[in-house]
């Protein structure tokens, strides 16, 4: 066994082959770190690269291994999204400049290296993770694996990059209006953002709306690299492996309310109706319902745009900051006071109502985005307004979870003629993973997504 023939294995079966000395960690890492330089020039998913600690934390592993110690990802090789800190790597979080660099790992890092990861780098992400797409002055652009013309979505669009290509088998990324769940719907991933405070921050993201989440391309691995970054060792990979029962599952389509142009893809709704039969002939009853967002879109952007002023406080010169970031700054700057403290005042409200729709089913499956990854360089050179209209027309569906913080899963729902992949998320209300990620894992059987993935395109 060579730790090239492993290309496109997933976390779970390269640790069992590390505990059974199959392979080495040395080997993995070394494999890993030679994709991603490799695929750097093509995809160009990573901002920092690891090399040297890497690798001596692979021999490390090793010599655990050895000595028969059994962490859940001992030497297995995994990255993370630039928006969290690693010990020794500036946090730039999509920003061009000279960041300090970190001197304690972030709590999720912590966690992750308590269960043996080899952490290899970190991965790009658009300026302070606001676009869903990975493309800015600080890096350029991060393409599709499966179309490297098209935009692998944001904000973890280098995660789901890195992870989609097989350079890794899963990564860490975060999800603040769906930037986990829209990068793995439009590479071919699963990707969960776990309820709100599920995975371990130094403080609130966003003022509540982003949370961390793994991608990966099995529901298998996605679980359990949630729980290792949640620190709940087995909980969620026991989930994952256990019938989720019959369920009352609610297909929804209609966009919750945004005052922008918006309409489904019929290609996206083609996708997402052949999930719900599917699910169906898994035996869960399918039903037609529509949640009342309301007009949840105003608790929105008083934390998300007061979210962007606090992280450009951060940044060492903000000259050289994109002119909608410093735009979105300065609307942040004038949402900061009372029209935060009322967004946050709401979200009891909007839990009661939203969540009225799960009196009457168990999770809810919806499009992930309304339309298929989009060609790299569409949002070049449109004003803040126009970029704002046509992400919200490309992605319309994730960021309501955000508001009312609660678990969703994005699962593969087939390519486009074209073989650009689609997604679809499972919703559920809060505390709701394990029914999600049984359910996702279910799924997974039967629609084998874990057997499609782009060929090499570097």
């Amino acid at each position: 066994m060579t730790a090239t023939s492993l290309d496109f294995t997933g976390l779970a079966d390269q640790a069992a082959r590390l505990a059974a000395g199959e392979v080495t960690s040395a080997e993995l890492t070394a494999a890993a770190l030679g994709r991603a330089h490799a695929s750097q020039a093509t995809l160009n998913a990573f901002r920092h690269l690891r090399d040297e600690e890497a690798l001596a934390e692979a021999a490390d592993a090793d010599r655990r291994l050895t000595a028969g110690d059994r962490a859940p990802l001992l030497g297995v090789p995994l990255a993370i999204k630039d928006d969290v800190d690693l010990t020794g790597l500036p946090t730039a979080f999509g920003c061009a400049g000279e960041f300090p660099f970190a001197t304690a790992d972030a709590p999720a890092v912590a966690l992750l290296r308590e269960a043996g990861a080899v952490i290899i780098g970190k991965t790009n992400t658009p300026e302070l993770g606001q676009w869903p797409f990975t493309e800015g002055p600080a890096f350029g652009v991060t393409r599709n694996p499966w179309h490297p013309g098209h935009t692998p979505g944001g904000s973890s669009g280098g995660s789901a990059a890195a992870v989609a290509s097989g350079v890794i088998a899963a990564a860490l990324g975060s999800d603040g209006a769906g930037s986990v769940r829209i990068p793995a719907a439009w590479t071919g991933l699963v990707g969960i953002k776990p309820q709100r405070g599920r995975i371990p921050t130094d403080g609130e993201l966003f003022h509540g709306l982003t949370v961390l989440g793994p991608l990966a391309r099995t529901t298998e691995d996605a679980a359990l690299l949630l729980d290792a970054a949640a620190g709940t060792p087995g909980v969620f990979r026991a989930a994952a492996a256990r019938e989720p029962g019959k369920l009352r599952i609610g297909l929804s389509t209609r966009i919750p309310f945004t005052a922008t142009k918006t309409r489904l893809d019929p290609v996206v709704e083609a996708s997402v109706r052949r999930l719900a039969e599917s699910l169906a002939g898994l035996g869960h009853e399918i039903v037609e319902v529509e949640p009342d967002y309301g007009l949840i879109g105003l608790t929105f952007l008083p934390r998300s745009l007061t979210g962007v002023r606090d992280w450009t406080l951060r940044v060492p010169d903000r000259t050289g900051l994109d002119p909608r970031t410093r735009s979105n700054a300065g609307h942040g700057r004038l949402l900061a006071g009372p029209a935060l403290r009322l967004a946050r005042a709401l979200e009891p409200g909007l839990h009661r109502r939203i969540g009225s729709v799960f009196g009457r089913v168990d999770v809810l499956l919806t499009p992930t985005t309304a339309t298929p990854p989009p060609p790299v360089g569409t949002f070049d050179g449109l004003s803040g307004w126009e970029t704002d209209q046509a992400m919200i027309a490309a992605c319309p569906y994730a960021w309501p979870w955000n508001v009312l913080g609660w678990p969703g899963v994005n699962v593969p729902a087939g390519l486009t003629a074209g073989g650009l992949p689609l997604g679809a998320q499972l919703l559920g209300p809060s505390h709701a993973e394990e029914r999600l990620i049984s359910l996702a894992a279910q799924l997974e059987e039967v629609e084998r997504w874990p057997e499609r993935h782009p060929e090499k395109s570097w």
